[in-house]
């Protein structure tokens, strides 16, 4: 039997700590004995407030960790600018005590912060993994689904939680239990943690040409050190002339403009989750001058950089 500690935290997604418990509980229910058993956790040792507002109590101290045999840290919104110094030290010492310790969604940023994720591998909600990227450089960062790596295991939030706890039913008992647990949540397969976190581009901006999809997806791997628009349109095979058509018949923008407006979405993120500077935003969003950065973030957004934190 295998116990679980699961740290909430402040803003924490329901959602997220919901995927990784119920295929626990599922799993003991189709076993018919108690393979796993679980308790929650806070910092502070009061109930802890998710960001749909309902309320969990903890049922286990951070004194007592030790007594688990996995904790994992369950985030949300506000990660960010979540933790002193003390909560840091606490957190390491208390992944120390465990054999296996991880997170969900936005977890693996405090876990970087706590400095226990040099030289491992990883995994954030998609939404912070570029920010993530930015911040610790020292920690590889795949943006998967799930990860296993070692005493760590961490996950992307939301329903990946299932699929992970899943991957961990099936290679502790088997196959044919995992798939039982599944089958009783209507998840029809285990998703490969390679499989995409974020909904596929054609879909998220209901597109279907596959030169404009393309040229997207050139300009969005191309934040940090923007392209002209004759490189996109020669990237994605076609003219610029055509580009221009195609963007302004899907997206009723200019490509520079789209390609801006990406790029000051991007430093929104970070001015959000990282505590980059904001000449550092800049950089990693293609723009050589702070001033014309702040000018066009204003324009975008009707706030100025620092107002934005």
């Amino acid at each position: 039997m295998r116990r679980f500690g699961f740290l909430l935290i402040p803003g924490f997604s329901m959602l997220s700590l919901a995927a990784a418990v119920e295929p626990l509980r599922m799993a003991n229910a189709q076993a018919g004995k108690e393979l796993y058993i679980w308790d929650f956790l806070s910092w502070d040792g009061h109930a802890v407030l998710a960001s749909n507002h309902m309320s969990t109590a903890p049922t286990l101290a951070m004194a007592q960790c030790r007594q688990l045999d996995v904790l994992l840290v369950v985030a949300g919104i506000n990660v960010a600018t979540f933790g002193d110094d003390a909560f840091f030290s606490g957190l390491r010492s208390a992944c120390r005590q465990v054999p296996v310790f991880g997170a969900t969604s936005t977890g693996s940023l405090l876990l970087a912060k706590a400095k226990l994720l040099r030289q491992r591998t990883c995994t954030i909600h998609w939404e912070y993994v570029e920010s993530f990227r930015e911040q610790f450089s020292d920690v590889n960062m795949s943006g998967e689904l799930y990860e296993f790596d070692g005493n760590l295991m961490t996950c992307s939030g939301g329903s990946a939680g299932m699929d992970m706890m899943l991957q961990l039913i099936s290679g502790e008992y088997d196959y044919e239990l995992a798939m039982q647990v599944a089958e009783q949540y209507m998840h029809p397969a285990i998703r490969p943690a390679h499989d995409d976190s974020r909904m596929k581009l054609q879909s998220r901006l209901n597109i279907s040409n596959t030169r404009l999809v393309k040229a997207v997806e050139v300009m969005q791997g191309q934040l940090e050190q923007p392209l002209s628009s004759v490189e996109v349109a020669a990237a994605a095979n076609m003219s610029v002339r055509q580009m221009e058509r195609l963007f302004k018949q899907q997206f009723a923008q200019t490509p520079v403009q789209f390609y801006l407006h990406l790029r000051l979405q991007k430093a929104q993120h970070l001015l959000h989750q990282s505590s980059l500077s904001i000449t550092q935003i800049a950089n990693a969003c293609g723009f050589n001058s702070v001033s014309y950065f702040a000018r066009c973030y204003r324009q975008q957004f009707a706030c100025t950089p620092s107002a934005e934190r």
